[in-house]
């Protein structure tokens, strides 16, 4: 870092006067932002993304981060011996499973991420689906293996659910008062049984609910891509659908876009999928003219 060139005073007045206009745009709103992959594993681009997280609080907008922390949960059940199966991408999750995902997302990950946060100079509150009932969750319903053979075995998931409600009581007396909301995607069913919920999903669900100017998507890729592999900057919905069926969008990008269209539907004004590898991606996003990744919006 000591290495950076400093910028002239010129160069500095000209970011304050591209970014200004989008600080007056965010004045005030929600933005919820999706912390995972590889971007979490790195202790200085976590320091940068708290540090962005702090800036945005101070410079009046409500952020709300919802992390995950699939690798993390895939190490501590080695650990302790406990073999993963997958299906579809979905962890399969059995009573076992569940009790060591609620400890390490809402526990271990959670508080690491809001500490973070803290020693940037920020307010954190550590949260999951459960506190105030955010988010009641419904079991997943069975899906087919696709296991190779003709005939398909239909899977259950097992303590794998999706929002079903979302109550935004908790959140409403936080936001707003200089503190940054940090959510592990974990939630009690109806059941009463504790469910392990994707951590893209539950962002989707929560920023629906709080009418969120933006939802950030943190990803491993710039965006979507085109067939050429160049970024698409902004989408509309029914482009999506052209870009399934023609194959552009392909693998992973299918779920992470559906949860955009997800999110849309539920109220959210724009949806970005954005590198989270890249340092300040956030602010980039939010208070530049050029943006940092693909918007999705209705």
């Amino acid at each position: 870092m000591s290495e950076m060139r400093k910028a002239s005073p010129q160069e500095q007045s000209e970011i304050l006067v591209q970014a200004l206009p989008h600080m007056l745009r965010y004045d005030e709103a929600i933005i919820v932002v999706k912390y995972g992959g590889h971007a979490m594993g790195d202790e200085a681009k976590g320091r940068d993304f708290a540090r962005d997280m702090v800036l945005l609080e101070q410079s009046g907008v409500n952020p709300v981060v919802v992390h995950g922390g699939g690798p993390q949960i895939g190490s501590m059940l080695e650990k302790l011996g406990i073999k993963s199966k997958f299906s579809g991408g979905l962890r399969i999750t059995d009573k076992a499973t569940v009790e060591i995902v609620e400890m390490v997302l809402a526990g271990a990950i959670n508080k690491q991420i809001v500490g973070t946060i803290n020693a940037q100079g920020g307010r954190a509150v550590g949260l999951c689906g459960k506190d105030g009932n955010m988010v009641i969750a419904r079991k997943v319903a069975p899906r087919s293996g696709n296991g190779g053979s003709e005939i398909e075995d239909v899977v259950d998931l097992g303590f794998v659910g999706e929002p079903d409600k979302v109550d935004i009581t908790v959140l409403e007396q936080i936001l707003g008062r200089e503190l940054i909301p940090v959510l592990a995607p974990v939630a009690q069913g109806a059941d009463g049984e504790t469910y392990n919920v994707n951590a893209d999903t539950f962002a989707g669900a929560i920023a629906g609910a709080l009418r969120a100017k933006r939802l950030l998507l943190l990803t491993d890729v710039p965006g979507v891509l085109d067939k050429n592999k160049e970024l698409i900057k902004e989408l509309k919905v029914d482009d999506i659908r052209g870009l399934i069926a023609d194959g552009t969008i392909t693998g992973g990008m299918i779920p992470k876009v559906e949860t955009c269209i997800y999110a849309l539907e539920q109220g959210v004004e724009g949806v970005v999928i954005l590198d989270g590898k890249i340092p300040h991606a956030v602010l980039i996003e939010l208070l530049t003219d050029h943006g940092a990744g693909t918007l999705i919006t209705r």
